[in-house]
């Protein structure tokens, strides 16, 4: 049978130190060669919705001692809309019921066989906010108690998560530009994971003598910037651009979660369409190309590279793309349990095979 979940049912049964545990074995597999990823696929053509693009993504991965391959689609209308004067990069919900597309498929590497089917929105949530977690389990200070949260969206709820999970915080500083936003952010996620929260009127409030500052933002422009950044802080970006580059270059130790996508040749894009987050990518700067010599997250979590050589060491984990073998390492553990607690809706696999050679 072929299983087909939902985002509630994923977010049942996987918990964020479910994540960590999967993602930790998908970079050691990575860094033995037994974790493969696919190139991954940008398509960008006119859409019909104003002032927007159409984006095709795909990327795709297997971990042959997992015994799974895994295959994430997006289908999305992108647009670029200026909020208090900074560019934000949104996704418009133009599917029937104001809905998002995407997609993980997950196969059999035994049997070819599709195993699961299932909706991308909880699991990229997680898997991003785990791979800043495991930044900062290997870089950050083991005395860190106070964290800085730059954002207070979606993403911005999984990194809260997920730093609790790998550090005792005692205090978490939220700032984001919407006051609302911010202040909602923390009375609801406190309770949450048992930890103070504090919404801040400015970022400078928000660093000051933080001992982790998580960016989480969806800006197109910096928001952290070196004269924050102090001795002993580890910081961390989920998109390029959020931190300033002369923050990053500043700091004594620079991990990112991998280099492999930092070109543009992922990109294919019709002939006239310019897209405005493609201009900032990491690859396109040749201040950056040191970069794609750093240290990765498989590195540290091998033991081949050290986070952290001093308790004044600034380090910064640069979190920049996705990797599919998150998405298989977290979906094979996902289909697991789904199978084990009948959670689901289980259908014939003969509906998505065939008798016929392709």
């Amino acid at each position: 049978m072929t299983i087909l979940l939902s985002n509630d049912e994923i977010a049942g049964l996987l918990n964020i130190k479910d994540v960590l545990e999967a993602l930790e074995i998908a970079y050691l597999e990575a860094a033995a060669g037994r974790a493969i990823l696919g190139t991954r696929a940008e398509i960008i053509t006119e859409t019909t919705h104003p002032d927007s693009v159409y984006q095709l993504k795909m990327m795709s991965s297997s971990i042959s001692s997992l015994g799974v391959g895994a295959v994430r689609i997006n289908s999305d209308i992108l647009s670029f809309p200026a909020v208090c004067g900074k560019k934000r990069r949104k996704k418009v919900p133009l599917a029937p019921g104001d809905r998002w597309t995407g997609l993980v498929l997950l196969f059999s590497t035994r049997t070819g066989e599709p195993l699961m089917i299932f909706p991308d929105g909880v699991m990229q949530r997680m898997r991003v906010a785990g791979a800043s977690a495991l930044g900062a389990k290997y870089m950050a200070r083991k005395d860190a108690r106070t964290v800085a949260l730059i954002g207070s969206g979606w993403q911005a709820g999984a990194q809260a998560m997920a730093i609790a999970a790998v550090r005792n915080v005692e205090q978490i500083r939220v700032y984001s530009m919407t006051r609302n936003n911010r202040d909602n952010f923390c009375q609801q996620m406190s309770p949450e994971i048992s930890v103070d929260m504090h919404a801040c009127e400015d970022i400078e409030e928000a660093v000051k003598g933080a001992d982790i500052v998580l960016c989480a933002t969806n800006s197109q422009s910096n928001v952290l910037f070196q004269k924050f950044v102090k001795p002993g802080m580890h910081i961390s970006t989920i998109r390029d651009n959020e931190i300033e580059l002369a923050a990053i270059k500043a700091a004594d130790q620079v991990v990112m979660h991998d280099s492999s996508s930092m070109d543009l040749d992922h990109y294919n894009n019709t002939h006239g369409i310019q897209v405005a987050d493609q201009k900032k990518e990491a690859g396109n700067s040749p201040d950056m190309a040191y970069l794609r010599e750093v240290p990765t997250l498989a590195d540290l979590i091998t033991g081949s590279a050290k986070g952290r050589l001093s308790e004044n060491d600034i380090t910064c984990f640069l979190n920049y793309r996705g990797l599919a073998i998150q998405f298989a390492a977290v979906g094979a553990t996902l289909y697991e349990r789904a199978k084990a607690q009948n959670v689901g809706n289980h259908m014939p696999t003969e509906w998505f095979t065939q008798d016929v050679l392709p």
